[in-house]
């Protein structure tokens, strides 16, 4: 399957800003089944873009606007290709847990197995772990299963329910959030029974059919563990699906702190408002003008900025 994706981030200020710094992680990988065919990053006001890898293997482009501005437009687009994932066994061998300890015991996924920055075994989580018998039983792949189907039913999925930096405790002990909150939720106690995961950003192309819990519009999030024998396989607890051939792939990390589709700072004292808008289509149908995007973007307010070096707003992935 092709597509096509425009990602649309744009920071309005109510006064002028005389400086933006920025990264982006918005450019797909190309591994396994997905492949990047092109991608272009345009930002208004023009500005010089250049492009690193960062030690996960994520593009990240980055910018500065050195003169003074009243909004900063970053516009993402890219063709990509997604193959049909294999079809994953029913379950593993009777020595997979063995295999899999085996596996991490290398060393090379150690920072996938500890604590990160909104995956934290905190007291919610170990409750929530007991509520949902969180533990080592069958083999990995039924567990995993299992427990994605769990999370998918403990929690309502709401939007706005919580912010882009709220701690898992608060989709716990309300028991609702989006897709940002169970990726970390589900991180954090997959990585409780010794399994490596990762989480990860990117796309999903809505089914036609069978309507998603995940908002359309935005940027999605999803899990990967390692299991042995099928490498990092992808679990997506908002909708209680397997990763597959309408899960588009941009950045892959501990958290969300390692992923967030911008990051920056800007020099000035004024407030800001934040919209984003994202489109995956077929590549055979062309994206539509920006005002047909599927939903219009909503302006989000800031805080009062302070005088200079403030951090702008990150996306929050629904």
């Amino acid at each position: 399957m092709f597509y096509s994706i425009r990602h649309l981030t744009q920071f309005r200020y109510d006064s002028a800003v005389s400086e933006s710094l920025m990264e982006a992680r918005m450019h797909p990988r190309t591994e396994g089944s997905q492949r990047c065919l092109s991608f272009q990053l345009s930002v208004d006001p023009r500005a010089m873009v250049y492009q690193y890898r960062d030690y996960l293997g994520n593009s990240v482009h980055h910018f500065d606007v050195p003169g003074k501005h009243i909004q900063l437009r970053i516009v993402a687009e890219a063709l990509v290709e997604v193959q049909v994932v294999p079809e994953l066994p029913k379950r593993l061998g009777a020595d997979a847990w063995m295999q899999l300890d085996s596996l991490a015991s290398t060393g090379d996924y150690w920072e996938m197995l500890v604590p990160s920055q909104f995956a934290l075994p905190t007291e919610a989580l170990l409750e929530l772990a007991d509520e949902l018998s969180v533990q080592r039983r069958d083999d990995p792949l039924a567990f995993l299963r299992e427990l994605n189907e769990s999370i998918y039913n403990w929690f309502d999925y709401v939007p706005k329910a919580t912010h882009v930096d709220s701690p898992i405790d608060q989709a716990i002990e309300a028991r609702r959030g989006v897709c940002q909150d169970f990726a970390h939720i589900m991180t954090a106690l997959v990585r409780h029974v010794k399994i490596p995961c990762r989480y990860v950003s990117g796309y999903l192309y809505p089914h036609a059919l069978r309507p998603d819990r995940s908002s359309e519009g935005a940027t999605h999030a999803w899990v990967e563990a390692l299991l042995p024998g099928l490498g990092w396989v992808g679990f997506d607890p908002t909708n209680n699906l397997l990763a597959g051939e309408r899960h588009i792939r941009t950045a892959i990390g501990r958290d969300y702190a390692d992923v967030p589709p911008t990051r920056g700072v800007f020099k000035g004292k004024a407030s800001s408002e934040l919209k984003v808008s994202v489109r995956v289509a077929p590549s055979d149908a062309p994206p539509p003008p920006e005002t047909e995007m599927n939903a219009p973007p909503q302006w989000e307010p800031a805080a009062e900025a302070e005088p200079i070096d403030v951090q702008q707003q990150q996306q929050q992935q629904q």
